[in-house]
């Protein structure tokens, strides 16, 4: 390759725009992510070099589904739900599943790269990109994200693990330093990267726009390189995020190899200066181009020919729906509101988004262009038609100020029974701005609910909400932003056809003065220290999420973990063998799980670990889970391995004098239960 061919192979294809000064004027006009977008033609792809068999690189978003991907429009995909949402499975064949469909498609449409999984952690309960990041705590992270990522590479595709690292918000998200302790880092943070790069053989990551400790995520050699290369043996590629990369030699010395979506800093006159002056060497630039290519032949690109197909939107809906309705969380049922069975009448109100389309979620570059929606209104009529139902269904659209609200009492009060729908639709770009999180819609929930006995709120959330109308209801129920087959999984949970079996994968605070973020400024949305930019301070170390509010005292209105359903579920017989040993060896936990209800359903086993005193860490981590589905009154002896040795390092605390992971002699706790908050069988394992 000439020098000149090398260089063109480091950066997308792209023309080269201002994107800093083109989001502060989308921010002063009011125009969101999307908006911004529409204004852009961004090109996701490396050109190719066809005198030396090169093809052109295609790249395309996707967490969610296969996003914005190389050229725009993109071609039309399958819009699934939320990957918040997926983790409330608490299932890794539901999350290879789910993978399956994203390669699947990416491959069809002929993409090398699908941008995902997305495994940062969800610090903040209103961050924008909770709704493209798994959970709140890194386990159950690593362990999905693990699972989609293989089964994207398993279709030939590079999966890219992001953002790497502690993107965790997205305001002023390329300006802000995040400033956290190597060991809150290290158990938490990083936690889930390292399970991608060990567990799935990840090949690619992306790195982040925000500054770690000073210096921007692209240029962070400690991270891109130390960590991620020398301690974890990553062999890919690491990618900038769009318009993250603010160096041409630093970056590419530090360890990203490559940046897109242009040549804004590694393009020829930059790369030429810096070979020239040495402060960047040529086998330097040779090496990010071996990173890249050696993924590419270790998953067939070079030989693939490109010829983009047709998906498969029948067989792909089938899988989406199936999901869906296994990641819908059941938060409240009181007298046994859901089902709905037995009603001559049901009545749908709601804004909009919620009631009139299909609720697809995710604004910014992760959006997908479903090839085909489903409706609430008209899931729910095909689903009772296939039931054989006579019950009448009417609909309440209320307008988004509120002034017909009197309409929608009147047809709650006229009806057997209310669903209203209502939640929130994230976006990339921006943190949600009030803790009331639904804003006029708790107004709506609040004055309509309590005007029938039998109402529900059906909640298509990308975050945890606050509900200040909770006990207004008997019944709410969490689907999430489900994608293309909104209709007939909402339709089939509130008919019965199908039992809610999530579990919350975030934690729901009763009240934002419960979060570790409020009166802490430094901690959320950071403080300008002097060097005119923000300041994010992650003080309250491991105590973030459930952590947070068992370490406090604090009870939230919905526990990491909780999760109800239309029967019920007992754990009994707890053994853990062996109760003793030397901090190496696995020990198993089994419980014998019970359906004492009289409905078909699925509960998920959670294994809590709580560490010795001296680990100074908070009461418990996740460490094990394992979902199983029982006919009415059937039984199960479920088995959870804890292995030491795990990529999670499920006994272990980060030591900063050996640099590195330990397991502390002492007694371990083992709380075993169906949520955080709930685990009444407990043993004692003694490390010695």
């Amino acid at each position: 390759m000439t020098l000149e061919q090398k260089i063109a192979q480091l950066h997308g294809a792209m023309e080269t725009i201002d994107i800093y000064a083109l989001t502060a004027q989308a921010a002063e006009s009011g125009a969101d992510m999307d908006q911004l977008a529409a204004q852009i033609r961004i090109e996701r792809h490396v050109a190719g070099i066809e005198e030396l068999g090169i093809p052109r690189f295609r790249i395309t978003n996707g967490p969610v589904g296969v996003g914005m991907g190389d050229g725009t429009p993109s071609p039309p995909a399958t819009a699934l739900p939320m990957t918040i949402g997926l983790a409330a499975g608490f299932d890794p064949e539901l999350a290879h599943q789910y993978g399956t469909v994203i390669g699947d498609e990416a491959a069809t449409l002929g993409q090398h790269v699908l941008e995902g999984p997305g495994v940062c952690l969800h610090r903040l309960p209103t961050a924008g990109r909770n709704f493209e990041y798994f959970s709140e705590d890194p386990y159950l992270s690593g362990v999905m994200g693990v699972a989609v990522a293989r089964a994207i590479q398993d279709h030939g595709v590079i999966a890219m693990g992001k953002h790497y690292a502690v993107n965790d918000q997205e305001y002023e998200r390329f300006r802000t330093d995040v400033e956290v302790d190597e060991r809150t880092l290290r158990e938490l943070y990083l936690l889930p990267f390292e399970m991608l790069v060990k567990d799935a053989g990840v090949a690619a990551m992306m790195s982040a726009y925000n500054r770690v400790r000073g210096t921007y995520a692209t240029e962070n050699r400690y991270l891109l390189h130390t960590v991620l290369r020398e301690e974890w043996g990553f062999e890919g590629y690491v990618q900038s995020d769009f318009w993250s990369c603010r160096s041409a030699a630093p970056s590419i010395n530090a360890g990203m190899d490559h940046e897109m979506p242009d040549a804004k800093w590694l393009n020829e006159a930059n790369v030429k200066a810096a070979l020239h002056d040495t402060s960047l060497e040529i086998e330097t630039v040779d090496r990010a181009l071996v990173r890249r290519y050696t993924q590419m032949f270790r998953l067939g690109q070079f030989e693939r020919p490109y010829a983009p197909g047709q998906i498969d939107a029948r067989r792909n809906g089938e899988v989406s729906r199936r999901i869906g309705e296994q990641i819908a969380v059941l938060l409240k049922n009181e007298n046994r509101t859901l089902p709905l069975e037995g009603v001559g009448s049901i009545v749908v109100i709601g804004q909009t988004t919620f009631v009139d389309e299909a609720c697809l979620g995710g604004g910014g570059s992760s959006k997908v262009d479903p090839l085909y929606t489903g409706r609430p209104m008209d899931g729910l009529r095909e689903v009772l038609d296939g039931l054989g139902s006579t019950v009448a269904l009417s609909k309440v659209t209320v307008a988004d100020d509120l002034s017909n609200l009197e309409e929608a009492r009147r047809a709650a009060a006229a009806a057997d029974a209310v669903v209203i729908m209502a939640g929130l639709v994230a976006t990339e770009g921006a943190d949600q701005d009030d803790a009331s999180m639904l804003h006029d819609q708790n107004r709506l929930i609040g004055e309509v609910g309590p005007v029938n006995p039998r109402t529900v709120v059906v909640l298509k959330d990308g975050n945890p909400v606050l509900m200040p109308w909770i006990d207004a209801v008997p019944a709410v129920l969490e689907v999430w932003n489900q994608g293309s087959e909104d209709g007939h999984v909402v339709a089939d949970l509130l008919l019965g056809v199908v039992n809610p079996s999530g579990k919350l994968p975030t934690t729901y605070p009763r009240d934002w003065a419960d979060t570790p973020f409020a009166g802490h400024p430094e901690r959320y949305p950071g403080t300008d220290e002097g060097a005119g930019y923000p300041v994010i301070r992650y003080t309250e170390g491991l105590r973030m999420g459930y952590r947070w509010y068992q370490s406090e005292g604090i009870t939230p209105l919905f526990p990491f973990g909780h999760g109800l359903s239309y029967t019920t579920f007992e754990l009994s017989d707890l053994a853990v063998r062996p109760t003793t040993g030397d901090g190496t060896s696995p020990f198993t936990v089994e419980v014998t799980v019970t359906n004492t209800g009289d409905v078909a359903g699925a509960e998920v086993t959670q294994v809590y670990l709580g560490l010795p005193e001296a680990a100074a860490e908070p009461p418990r981590r996740l460490v094990g889970f394992a979902k199983v589905r029982l006919e009415p009154g059937a039984s199960e002896r479920v088995r959870v391995v804890v292995d030491p040795g795990a990529t999670h390092h499920p006994l272990s605390v980060w030591d900063a004098c050996t640099h590195g992971f330990v397991v502390l002699p002492g007694e371990y706790t083992v709380h075993v239960g169906t949520s955080s908050a709930d685990t009444p069988l407990t043993a004692t394992v003694t490390v010695g």
